[in-house]
């Protein structure tokens, strides 16, 4: 289906929705805009606040689309491109960013969090590892002088990747080689009380052992689940135990750690893919977000080694659309 077919499908569901509002819980979603015949972001907002989004990240600091969340309300992250790390080692580079990407959009854009880099400690890139920790002192520096620190943090994505294991959750702990780098990093968040982003895709996990990793288990459907023998937690879904493997290693490297709370800053379900890629299909991707989006609405985002921590996540891909065809099914079913 094209961009434009899909848009124009958004906006009628988004039309139903302001005449039979819902009270939803929080969702997150990530805003890309690297697409063709992508609505404008002011066109966006509706069918966010339509689908009971409160919490939006970007994947940059568009202008456009700062100036188009002014006044709606929305908690917002901006991110800072690995391609700019570097730069931001200079104090001085990192105020004027704050100054021109942040401060000159508040306060009618409500922006909450600034996400330094994306995936860079498992990018085999190691300059760039080595100016992820001072771009992330310097920004939060530059907010300090600003005056800004205390109303947003300032913290960076990771993938799974930096766990040497991440199944089952007690057998984790994250990988010795990136340990001199990461520390500093988790020192950072309990000194600022920041959260760690992980990008979660229980995707990969299934790729990679099909014939060992429940389908339902990874879709979040019926399913008798996991008993972890190290924890004796039982999980129904990867996803949590993709987070409690986090937290875990967490818990492994120091007692300080044990407060600092994950954000999902990624997750979803590929449509498609080569043959390879075992289960990447619309079937799949579908019962994926529904189910996570059923969750989000049920309110029961904790895990259990953190049962009393809300989980924030960010839905990435087709999301929106399975928000707003669940949505829809909900309206029918009220109304019949």
């Amino acid at each position: 289906m094209a961009s434009s077919q899909i848009s124009f499908s958004l906006v009628c569901l988004a039309l139903l929705f302001f005449s039979f509002p819902l009270t939803v819980t929080s969702i997150g979603i990530n805003y890309g805009q690297v697409a063709n015949n992508l609505p404008p972001p002011k066109n966006v907002i509706p069918l966010l606040k339509s689908v009971g989004a409160t919490k939006v990240k970007l994947y940059d600091a568009d202008p456009q689309a700062l100036r188009a969340f002014s006044g709606s309300g929305f908690d917002l992250t901006v991110s800072l491109g690995n391609e700019y790390l570097a730069q931001m080692k200079d104090s001085d580079k990192a105020r004027d960013w704050v100054t021109q990407n942040v401060q000159a959009y508040l306060p009618g854009t409500k922006i909450v969090a600034i996400v330094v880099g994306n995936e860079v400690l498992t990018s085999n890139q190691s300059d760039l590892s080595a100016a992820l920790f001072p771009a992330m002192q310097s920004i939060h520096g530059a907010l300090v002088d600003c005056g800004l620190n205390k109303q947003i943090f300032v913290t960076t994505a990771h993938s799974l990747a930096i766990l040497d294991v991440s199944y089952p959750p007690s057998a984790t702990s994250f990988r010795h080689d990136l340990l001199g780098t990461l520390t500093p990093i988790l020192d950072f968040h309990v000194k600022t009380g920041s959260p760690i982003l992980i990008n979660a895709y229980p995707f990969f996990a299934y790729e990679g052992n099909p014939k060992h990793i429940s389908l339902d288990f990874v879709l979040f459907q019926p399913n008798q689940g996991f008993t972890d023998p190290g924890s004796n937690f039982h999980y129904d879904n990867m996803l949590f135990a993709q987070v409690d493997a986090v937290y875990h290693a967490l818990d492994a490297v120091g007692i300080s750690y044990k407060k600092v709370p994950i954000v999902v800053s990624e997750t979803g379900w590929p449509s498609n893919g080569d043959p390879q890629e075992v289960g990447a299909n619309c079937d799949n991707a579908r019962k994926y977000n529904g189910n996570l989006i059923k969750m989000m609405m049920s309110k029961k985002m904790r895990t259990p080694i953190r049962p009393d921590c809300d989980l924030t996540i960010f839905g990435k891909g087709r999301f929106v659309e399975c928000v707003f065809f669940f949505l829809l099914l909900c309206i029918i079913k009220l109304r019949l």
